[in-house]
C-alpha cells in the first residue's frame, strides 16, 4: 500500500471530533450517516445473516450499542426487528454530549434509550446484553485500547458482540475522495470519512491484536467485520 495508506495513521483527528467544530456542520454530518450507513457499513446484511437467525421471538431481545454516534444504527435495528416480529430493546451509549442532544431531537421508539455511559459502568453496574455492537468505533482507538474494549463487550454480551468498522483501503479512499464531496455538503461527512480511512485498520492488523477467539471477516465496499459468537 503505498505512500501516506502505508501505515494506519491514529492520531490523526477527525473534525467532527474537535470541541470547536462547528455544531450546524456536525448535526448534518449526523443527519448524513444515515445515508453513509445504509449504503457502506452493510448493517442490513449483518442483521439479516449475523442478528435475525439468533433473535427469540417469546422475549425482548436486548441490545448495546457503544458509540452510537448519529443514532441511525439502533433507529434501523429496531425497525427491522420489529418487521420482522420481533421485540427488541436497545441501549445506545455515547461520551459526547453533542451526540446525546443530537438524539433527543429524533422522533424514536420506546424500544431505544439514549444514555451517556461507558462500558465500564454498564459492568460495575452488573447489566448484560443479548448483543453488543459499534459502528466505526475501533478506528477511534489508539491499538493498545482494543483489547480493553474487547474484553469489556465479551463480559457484557449473552450471544454475540459485533464490531462494523472500515478497511483502510487505497481504492477506497480514491471513491470516498471522489463521489462524498458532490453528495454532501455542509458536513464532515468528506473529510472526516478520508481521516477515518486513514485511522482505519486493514484485515491483517487488527488480526495482531485481538484474542485467537475473535473472527475477523472481509466485507463488501471496504469493511471489516469483528465479531465474538459466546451461543
Amino acid at each position: 500500500m503505498p505512500g501516506f495508506l502505508s501505515h494506519r495513521q491514529p492520531e490523526l483527528v477527525e473534525w467532527m471530533d474537535k470541541a470547536d467544530c462547528d455544531l450546524k456542520q456536525l448535526h448534518q454530518t449526523y443527519r448524513h450517516f444515515r445515508t453513509v450507513n445504509r449504503f457502506l457499513s452493510g448493517w442490513k446484511r449483518v442483521y439479516k445473516t449475523r442478528i435475525r437467525p439468533k433473535l427469540e421471538r417469546d422475549k425482548t431481545n436486548t441490545f448495546l450499542d457503544i458509540g452510537f454516534g448519529g443514532a441511525d444504527i439502533p433507529i434501523a435495528l429496531e425497525q427491522w426487528s420489529k418487521k420482522d416480529g420481533f421485540k427488541i430493546n436497545i441501549l445506545a451509549i455515547e461520551l459526547d454530549d453533542r451526540a446525546l442532544d443530537f438524539a433527543k431531537t429524533l422522533d424514536v421508539s420506546d424500544s431505544i434509550t439514549f444514555e451517556k455511559k461507558h462500558t465500564r459502568t454498564l459492568i460495575e453496574e452488573g447489566r448484560t446484553f443479548d448483543f453488543v455492537l459499534s459502528n466505526h468505533v475501533l478506528h477511534h482507538l489508539q491499538d493498545e485500547e482494543i483489547p480493553v474494549l474487547l474484553d469489556e463487550a465479551k463480559q457484557l454480551t449473552k450471544k454475540a458482540v459485533i464490531f462494523n468498522d472500515i478497511e483502510r483501503s487505497v481504492l477506497g479512499y480514491g471513491l470516498f475522495a471522489s463521489i462524498t464531496p458532490l453528495l454532501f455538503r455542509n458536513s464532515f461527512v468528506s473529510k472526516d470519512g478520508l481521516i477515518s480511512i486513514k485511522r482505519s485498520f486493514k484485515a491483517e492488523e487488527l488480526e495482531q491484536l485481538v484474542p485467537k477467539t475473535w473472527n475477523i471477516d472481509q466485507m463488501p465496499l471496504f469493511r471489516i467485520l469483528l465479531t465474538l459468537d459466546k451461543t
